[in-house]
């Protein structure tokens, strides 16, 4: 990772030079939107149990000379090395930094007990001079502090909130409580490279309302394109809220008070290391639980290595899975985006209102995420 000249890399990147390269396409002033006209108001479509529904709260934008923090909400991080690239990369994109208290606390494989690791983020959220809070890693442990975290004071002072994986219960936890938007995309210790820290710096920093789409790019020695390729389940355009996350920690929130209302919603889904059998499992519970028939499009990430393995001969493949489950609602649908696990993932602006063209394979934002 090229921690200190990733800044001096990037101009032509965020200025437009390579757009379509990187996944995104800049708005045209006064261009005609590829999209149908949409039947459906811009109404809020979130409720956090028994909570009225609440317009989106957009977080102030990062700018350079901002002071962020890291966090440890989840599994424990073994090496130390690690939090100083992920310093090191914050810093090299013009932040300080602050490090949680317990970041280095164990309990058990979890980053310190449940208290220490909410107290952490509760403090940030508290703390004026901190204008963002950023994840270390995932893993496992963020569902454990949704009971403990202060939604009062995170309501008083929102900021932006970054992180992907387990970090989803934190995302929609926080999000269904106070409306904050929050941002699906990587993790502090992730590989920033230019596509990841690009689109970042376009939503968070610059306040774009940009338009996702996967690469189109032919590798050097082929003649068609092998990676990022999409492929759609059903046709056609639908807008609402954006929702969603890594699919094995939102199913694990189904029934609880901390997952927002998915109606009219946009649901996005990834995954990673889970068997098929397992994918189709989690679906058929978002199937039973009522959120599918309630979703207006749908858009599956990566899941990477879930692959049939050895001594699953006959299994169903994550596509069949989709068209079993997904095409058959008639909404509009495709796999494939870059999100997930993955080195180059868009970064996700959650609760926010989208337009989706399942043919196309694009997500656009209808407005900034931030302030």
């Amino acid at each position: 990772m090229d921690r200190r000249t990733l800044l001096s890399s990037l101009p032509p990147l965020l200025f437009g030079a390579s757009a379509s390269a990187a996944g995104l396409r800049p708005r045209a002033h006064g261009a005609r939107s590829p999209l149908a006209p949409d039947p459906w108001p811009l109404t809020p479509s979130f409720q956090a149990g028994s909570t009225a529904a609440r317009a989106p709260v957009r977080p102030r934008r990062l700018r350079p000379g901002d002071t962020v923090a890291i966090v440890a909400p989840a599994t424990a991080t073994f090496f130390p090395v690690d939090l100083d690239i992920a310093r090191e990369s914050l810093e090299a994109m013009g932040l300080k930094v602050l490090v949680g208290e317990h970041i280095f606390a164990r309990h058990g494989n979890l980053a310190g007990r449940d208290e220490e690791r909410a107290a952490d983020l509760n403090g940030f959220f508290r703390d004026p001079t901190v204008s963002g809070i950023v994840a270390l890693r995932g893993g496992w442990g963020s569902a454990r502090l949704l009971p403990l975290l202060d939604y009062d004071a995170i309501a008083a002072n929102p900021k932006v909130l970054l992180g992907y994986s387990d970090i989803t219960a934190l995302l929609l936890a926080i999000h269904a409580r106070t409306g904050l938007v929050t941002f699906h995309g990587p993790v502090a210790s992730s590989r920033w490279n230019r596509f990841a820290y690009g689109l970042m710096r376009r939503l968070i920093f610059d306040g774009e309302a940009l338009t996702f789409e996967n690469v189109k790019q032919v590798e050097p020695g082929e003649l068609a394109q092998r990676q990022h390729r999409i492929r759609t389940l059903n046709p056609g355009t639908a807008r609402g809220r954006l929702l969603g996350g890594n699919l094995t920690v939102l199913t694990a929130l189904l029934g609880s008070p901390y997952l927002p209302d998915f109606s009219g919603a946009i649901l996005f889904l990834e995954d990673t290391n889970e068997a098929p059998y397992r994918i189709d499992r989690m679906i058929t519970q978002l199937k039973l639980a009522g959120v599918l028939d309630k979703v207006r499009g749908l858009v599956f990430g990566e899941c990477t290595e879930c692959q049939p393995g050895e001594g699953t001969y006959g299994q169903l493949t994550l596509e069949e899975i989709l068209l079993d489950h997904v095409k058959p609602l008639g909404i509009p649908a495709w796999h494939g985006a870059m999100i997930g696990h993955i080195p180059r993932q868009f970064t996700l602006p959650v609760g926010s209102e989208v337009a989706i063209d399942a043919g196309a394979g694009t997500i656009r934002m209808l407005a900034p995420a931030v302030t």
